[in-house]
């Protein structure tokens, strides 16, 4: 008999249909759920947890280094959810496979894996027909280690992601675009209700895919409102549909997380290339314009924030059928946290012995 169970979900479970199957599945069992990172809001409001791998949430994977059964629907496991040893994936774990593309079950994740070619819907329908024990002691302690690390590990763009959240109605629908600011949104954005939608481009999105996603996403809901969260250099590649949000005038709410730099790759170039910066920071060729002159140029009413803390200035701006620019400052060296190292999977930067300690006596009790 297991004792700490995962479901682990991917995109695949979403283009199956399985949403619903997988809240049902959760309020019935208490198994907690975790997701990828393209799949954070199939498991948010009372149930959110977090996303595991690279960029993944802290609480997320210990808690899937502590559990004893995996089972994974419509997620493909690649490298940035299991990183470079795969033994160091969900070392205890007994793990189950659920997809329905064969050439991902071509390879192995664990030797002794169990596998099945299955829709992920079909899958679902068939664990909420089977008896399980009810998982809420464990389910308990899970939350108890996210509450303990929700805080840990934030930077301030996980902060503003948390203030930006705070506001969202529910069942909001965010698009977000490729950079620091999709790691900030996964970690951090928590959505109210079961049927919100957070649109991560992932692998198929390149930088500045937030601003079309929203248009779309948008207009598909007849012309809803619809929040977008991007970044200075996200922005800056596809400003000019910022015409289309005007001329069609749909209430996109654009939030530019600005900190002047093109902040992943520079961290990239600060860590492993010893601050030889190319062409991301204001020194090595990289610079920003005034968002707001250019939106309010395009007749779309915007400001600029020193800090996420003045968003309760602009709180109105949430909820009227309005597109609008917010431009939120931060620090130039906002960084990416919590990182797990590919060669040893351990996270960076480490957490305070004693916490550490406790998270680690509530997962193994």
């Amino acid at each position: 008999m297991y004792k700490k169970p995962i479901l682990l979900v991917g995109s695949g479970a979403r283009l199956a249909g399985a949403s619903e199957l997988i809240y049902k599945f959760a309020r019935k069992t208490h198994i907690p759920v975790l997701t990828t990172m393209n799949a954070v809001d199939l498991a948010q409001d009372d149930i959110r947890i977090g996303f595991i791998g690279t960029y993944g949430n802290r609480a997320s994977n210990m808690i899937i280094a502590e559990a004893d059964l995996v089972i994974a629907v419509g997620a493909r496991l690649g490298l940035r959810q299991i990183g470079h040893k795969k033994e160091f994936f969900a070392p205890k774990a007994k793990l189950i496979r659920v997809d329905i593309d064969q050439n991902e079950l071509s390879r192995n994740v664990k030797e002794d894996e169990e596998k099945h070619l299955m829709d992920a819907a079909d899958y679902m329908k068939e664990l909420l027909e089977k008896d399980f024990p009810d998982y809420s002691e464990w389910f308990a302690k899970c939350m108890k280690v996210k509450k303990l690390l929700d805080k840990c590990d934030n930077v301030e763009g996980n902060d503003a992601i948390e203030k930006i959240g705070s506001f969202l109605p529910e069942n909001s629908v965010c698009a977000i675009d490729i950079g620091q600011n999709v790691c900030w949104s996964a970690q951090s954005l928590a959505l109210k209700g079961e049927k919100g939608r957070i649109l991560i481009g992932g692998s198929y999105g390149s930088m500045g895919c937030a601003l079309p996603y929203a248009i779309g996403a948008s207009i598909s809901r007849g012309n809803a409102i619809t929040y977008c969260i991007t970044g200075d250099g996200g922005l800056q590649m596809n400003i000019q549909e910022l015409e289309t949000v005007h001329r069609e005038q749909l209430p996109i709410k654009i939030l530019v997380l600005n900190n002047r730099v093109l902040g992943k790759i520079s961290e990239i170039q600060h860590v492993s290339y010893n601050d030889r910066y190319a062409q991301t920071t204001p020194e090595s060729g990289y610079t920003v314009p005034n968002f707001e002159k250019i939106a309010i140029a395009y007749g779309i009413k915007a400001t600029k924030l020193e800090s996420y803390k003045e968003l309760d200035n602009v709180k109105d701006w949430f909820y009227d059928n309005d597109p609008c620019l917010i431009n939120i400052m931060l620090p130039e060296d906002t960084l990416l946290i919590p990182k797990i190292t590919w060669d040893t999977c351990s996270i960076k930067p480490k957490i305070e012995e004693s916490i550490q300690a406790e998270v680690e006596v509530i997962l193994r009790s």
